[in-house]
């Protein structure tokens, strides 16, 4: 990899597909500005031609045009090679659309790139993707592979900054292993940066080119700023302070069940929903559904009539909520910053970036479903064939009772208690640091 690129997990994902003999068209997916165009960039120097074509720059109407013309890939290569003077060589060339959301024709394309010219490597992003599949009913299904791409996980970070000993220690991990004090709290206290840098990648190059905390949080202010500002891009009927509103509503309503009357002031129920489900297919929220959680798959007996909702980035999380940079870096636990919401949070994202690229997951948690019972279970996961409840501690104490309510309930082997402590057991709970929530099925 060169200097300038920070390795991201996916990028072995790409590499693999490179390399196979038979390949789907890529569909990569994820919010805006969470590395996809320069993750393909960088793959790019792995082929002897690279051709992009950003379907949102007004120089690239000729190539809107081609699609909106033709449907044959060999053709529109044809055309693109005379057009942007770059050979398209099976093989050899790897091509390029960005913001394809932009061009629904270039979309509708792909499944004709994997059903008449399968040899070609082809890859297609967007940041408002999922809005445009929503007009494409019987997209693709089965001639294209979606992958997709969140904020640097933590162990991202870890490379990012050069402690790759660290990440790969972390890695290989295990509760029945702990580690040294001087390695834990050095675990400790890259954590607590990378909650305050977060994971955007320009947030992160930033901090691991020099550049000090507070040159961090200028960057997430003009990340926040340009997020508002793609607000009116979502949907012409939903005003974009509306979105404002609910993405702030969110941000406050972290850690708890998210309540539509204290979303706004203003919106009915439906308005608040609508709301809502633009930002989920943004990427910028993600949604934890309650499960009662009785057998596999925990999909199964979910109720979205309850569910709490995460941002997609703590830097940004933190920013927003103007927290104390000097309190966070130098509390004892996260219990005393924010009530430990910011711990929660940072376990659900790194459960969810944590996933095969292929194979995004869904995040659940439970709750007792009895009047007066105020029993709660972070997140539940499958870990093989195993149902697991994660209870999210921001210190190094707090008591398990839902946890053990929850064992004791479902009879199930074991929970994994998330915090600030080393890795180790006690009784049929396995302690694991909050900086080793990834590991969390892979052990």
């Amino acid at each position: 990899m060169s200097k300038e690129y920070l390795e991201r997990s996916i990028d072995r994902d790409l590499l693999e597909w490179k390399k196979a003999e038979k390949h789907k068209p890529v569909l990569l997916r994820g919010a805006r500005q969470v590395g996809k165009s320069s993750t393909v960039r960088e793959l790019g120097k792995q082929f002897d031609y690279f051709l992009e074509i950003n379907f949102e720059k007004k120089e690239n109407r000729d190539a809107k045009v081609l699609f909106e013309r033709s449907s044959s890939p060999r053709q529109i290569c044809d055309e693109l090679s005379l057009i942007y003077d770059t050979p398209i060589i099976p093989g050899r060339t790897l091509l390029f659309f960005d913001e394809v959301q932009s061009c629904i024709p270039a979309i509708s394309s792909l499944r004709y790139f994997y059903e008449e010219y399968p040899e070609l490597h082809v890859i297609a992003a967007g940041s408002l993707l999922e809005f445009a599949l929503q007009e494409i009913p019987s997209f693709g299904v089965g001639r294209i592979r979606s992958l997709f791409l969140y904020p640097f996980s933590f162990n991202e970070y870890l490379r990012a900054m050069n402690l790759t000993m660290l990440a790969d220690a972390l890695q290989k991990a295990l509760p029945e292993k702990p580690f040294s004090d001087a390695v834990h709290n050095k675990c400790l206290q890259q954590l607590i940066y990378f909650m305050l840098i977060g994971g955007m990648p320009e947030a992160v190059a930033t901090y691991a080119r020099g550049g000090s905390l507070l040159d961090c949080q200028q960057v997430l202010d003009d990340l926040t700023l340009s997020l508002y500002d793609d607000f009116s891009k979502y949907k012409e009927r939903v005003p974009a302070s509306r979105l404002r509103e609910i993405f702030a509503s969110v941000i406050r309503q972290t850690g708890g069940k998210f309540t539509y009357s204290e979303s706004s002031q203003d919106a009915n129920h439906k308005q608040i929903k609508e709301s809502m489900g633009l930002l989920e297919l943004a990427g910028i929220i993600y949604p934890v559904t309650h499960t009662s959680a009785n057998g596999l798959p925990l999909a199964a007996e979910m109720n979205t009539k309850h569910r709490k909702y995460l941002i997609f980035d703590t830097g940004i999380y933190q920013r927003f909520l103007k927290l104390d940079l000097g309190q966070l870096l130098t509390a004892e636990s996260l219990e005393q910053i924010n009530k430990g919401a910011l711990a929660e949070l940072f376990a659900g994202l790194e459960l969810l970036k944590s996933a095969p690229s292929n194979n995004p997951t869904q995040l659940y948690y439970w709750l007792r479903e009895k009047r007066g019972s105020n029993a709660e279970v972070d997140y539940v996961v499958q870990c093989n064939t195993d149902i697991v409840p994660i209870e999210v501690k921001s210190g190094t104490k707090g008591s398990m009772q839902s946890m053990f309510q929850f064992l004791s309930e479902k009879e199930y082997k074991y929970g994994i208690r998330c915090s600030m402590e080393n890795f180790g057991t006690y009784q049929n709970i396995k302690i694991s640091p909050l900086y080793a929530v990834s590991r969390i099925g892979k052990q």
